[in-house]
């Protein structure tokens, strides 16, 4: 799994405890990024759909819920990995704009993804191995980036990994069908049909994958894009029609709540934030009419970047840290039974301690008392 901003690396224990619980066949994950959470579902048995409207999202939705590790061919996956591995590097578009350019690779590194990326291009397109590969090539060089996670910026002295020689590797696949969607999530929330169990992991403020994530947006279409400013963006950065709704706090709520009323599923569970634009009560109000609710909150440690101070182009640090933690939200709705099994499930999980029980509905579900989750009134909302 690459560094991604909004990672549910530390909910998936619980996610999937609730996938388990809920007795799903079927799931939908609309916001898929890295596609963890889809994984965990599909570990269990569930037939995933996963959606996103980024490229490299899509690439990896490709090889860890569309790819069937029974029906591929490891053998040669592996020597195409071998192959990659092997070949020289190359100066080309990585190496002059992401090496020379700015500073995301150091230059040895940045020619064997030259390198790496042609011949994926020559030699696999087209081939059932291709998302594959790509996805071995993208975590790869994410090992050996100097950033903090995001690609808005470089670190300003090499990062120690960034030293070491990039190593593809064969990706960890499940067994099983599932399905890859490309596409917007307001559109797609209607049309994809019925499922079990739809997980929504929404952006939640202005910050946009598109540029966070530019340079894996590039390795993927390999379309060497005009670049500009300090960490050479993609051109195409600018254009009006690379900008979410999801990303505008004047047309993000609109925008979600179409999806939450155009979904069809038994158990919607909504992913969200304390530093978000919408208040509980409102993401509350807005879920009402999937039935029943519970809301449960984790502490959460926030991201590097916002840990480690705010600095101007020179390096001079010029903000500080306001808190470093903050609090992700799980809003659960749907029938009382099964909120209440998949609720109960989710609180036996060991990421689970000191969760707090946040919603006013919470109170309908009397055997929640149980489960030693703390009863709170409401959630202060950060400003």
């Amino acid at each position: 799994m690459i560094k991604y901003l909004g990672s549910k690396r530390r909910l998936v224990p619980v996610l999937a405890e609730i996938g388990r619980a809920s007795g799903a066949r079927t799931a939908l994950d609309l916001f898929t990024g890295t596609t963890r959470v889809a994984q965990a579902f599909k570990a269990q048995g569930i037939h995933v759909t996963a959606a996103d409207s980024a490229r490299y999202a899509h690439v990896f939705a490709r090889t860890y819920v569309e790819a069937d590790a029974a029906a591929t061919d490891m053998g040669a996956l592996r020597a195409a990995v071998a192959h990659l591995n092997g070949l020289g590097g190359k100066d080309g578009y990585v190496t002059e704009t992401f090496s020379r350019q700015a500073r995301f690779f150091q230059p040895h590194n940045a020619m064997r993804i030259d390198a790496a990326r042609d011949a994926l291009e020559s030699e696999y397109a087209g081939s059932p191995l291709f998302p594959l590969l790509l996805t071995s090539l993208i975590e790869a060089a994410d090992r050996v980036d100097s950033t903090t996670g995001v690609q808005m910026a470089y670190v300003k002295q090499w990062a120690p990994r960034s030293s070491n020689p990039l190593e593809l590797r064969v990706p960890e696949l499940l067994a099983g069908p599932g399905r890859a969607i490309q596409g917007d999530a307001v559109e797609l929330a209607s049309a994809l049909g019925s499922f079990d169990l739809i997980y929504l992991d929404p952006p939640y403020n202005q910050h946009r994958y598109f540029t966070n994530y530019h340079v894996w947006e590039t390795v993927v279409a390999w379309d060497a894009p005009e670049a500009y400013g300090v960490a050479r963006k993609r051109v195409d950065a600018r254009d009006p029609s690379t900008r979410s709704v999801f990303n505008s706090k004047r047309t993000m709520p609109a925008a979600l709540a179409s999806v939450v009323r155009s979904v069809d599923c038994g158990l919607l569970v909504l992913s969200y934030n304390d530093e978000s634009w919408l208040s509980l009560e409102e993401l509350e109000a807005m879920c009402a009419i999937r039935g029943h609710m519970v809301t449960l909150a984790f502490d959460s440690a926030r991201y590097v970047g916002a840990r480690i101070g705010i600095f101007d182009p020179s390096g001079r640090k010029v903000g500080r840290v306001g808190h470093l933690s903050n609090r992700e939200l799980l809003v659960i709705a749907g029938e009382p039974a099964m909120v209440q099994r998949v609720v109960a499930a989710a609180a036996s999980s060991p990421v689970a301690q000191g969760t707090a029980l946040l919603s006013p509905s919470a109170h309908r579900l009397g055997a929640l008392g149980a489960l030693g989750a703390t009863r709170v009134d409401r959630l202060q909302q950060a400003t």
